[in-house]
């Protein structure tokens, strides 16, 4: 029985993705929200790092990167822990790829679409109304009236954990892609019968038996997944130790608001007190003037509060 590796490990998603034509363009086809007519049929490779012309900016480098025969481009990446940086992170890489191709036109018009597709291994919108939400496709919109756009960069983020299989006909490589990718995994005995029925699927499954990769890839591929352990981890951390801050910060807070809220009620009680001994005094005959030096209160203050209980 075949042993496989998880697809999601830099290596292999790059070996599949990144040096098989024909399964890079049956993904792109069937995650992108690409014109009816306008599928890709064709694509070349691009080198994967992409160097910013802004020194302060580090270079970055993509899973893969492509062009087809329309000239659209393709960045596709899988990021295995999501951090609040990724968006920016896409966002300037689909920049650059848009803004590169004019050193090839020289002309505005002739730039093509760039597409951006991100597969993330953890759930990062977590507002109620996107709980079953694991699509998210991003244009670049009028914000009255989201039918007109300005074409050049489209992203495409999906979130693998919120993955169902629904088993829609329409949509039938879509979701046998994502469940290749969510579902193939390093204790995988079986590969699901439906998976393997489908051609492009079969052979991406094949790419995964780790009986194809030399020592050193293998070292590569536990190395990769040892980075991504540590970053988790790291991460982890750090939001544990911000929530305990957070819990800290709040616990500080809520005795200074009930510090705050004993001083409203005891000078509440003070003024009270000094309100019936002035009350008092008016029944004993005293004047306001001996009252006022006795309560503490003006004489005008103190005729308001004998008017107020007469």
């Amino acid at each position: 029985m075949p042993r496989y590796l998880d697809p999601k490990n830099d290596l292999t998603f790059k070996k599949i993705f990144g040096e098989h034509e024909n399964l890079c363009i049956s993904l792109l086809n069937n995650m992108l929200p690409l014109e009816e007519g306008r599928e890709i049929v064709q694509i070349s490779y691009h080198p994967n790092e992409l160097t910013p012309r802004i020194d302060a900016l580090r270079n970055s480098i993509v899973d893969v990167r492509c062009t087809d025969t329309f000239g659209r481009q393709f960045i596709v990446e899988m990021q295995m822990y999501w951090t609040e940086s990724f968006k920016s992170r896409v966002l300037l890489n689909a920049s650059k790829v848009y803004i590169k191709q004019l050193k090839v036109s020289g002309e505005f018009k002739l730039l093509q679409p760039v597409y951006s597709l991100n597969f993330v291994n953890e759930i990062f919108e977590k507002s109620p109304e996107m709980t079953d939400s694991y699509y998210h496709h991003y244009q670049i919109v009028n914000i009255a009236h989201t039918e007109k756009r300005i074409e050049g960069l489209e992203f495409v983020f999906i979130e693998l954990p919120k993955f169902k299989a629904k088993n829609h006909a329409e949509r039938k490589l879509h979701e046998l892609w994502l469940r290749f990718l969510t579902e193939i995994r390093e204790d995988t005995g079986t590969v699901p019968e439906d998976l393997i029925r489908e051609e492009d699927i079969r052979e991406a499954v094949q790419l995964l038996e780790e009986s194809g990769y030399t020592k050193e890839e293998l070292d590569a591929y536990d190395k990769y997944i040892d980075i991504i352990c540590t970053e988790i981890s790291v991460k982890n951390d750090a939001e544990r130790e911000g929530l305990k801050k957070g819990m800290e910060k709040g616990i500080e807070k809520g005795i200074e608001k009930g510090i705050e809220k004993e001083r409203s009620i005891q000078e509440k009680l003070r003024e009270e007190e000094r309100r019936r001994t002035v009350l008092n005094a008016h029944c004993e005959g005293l004047s306001n003037e001996i009252i006022a030096k006795i309560a503490g209160f003006s004489i005008v203050e103190i005729e308001k509060i004998i008017a107020e209980n007469r």
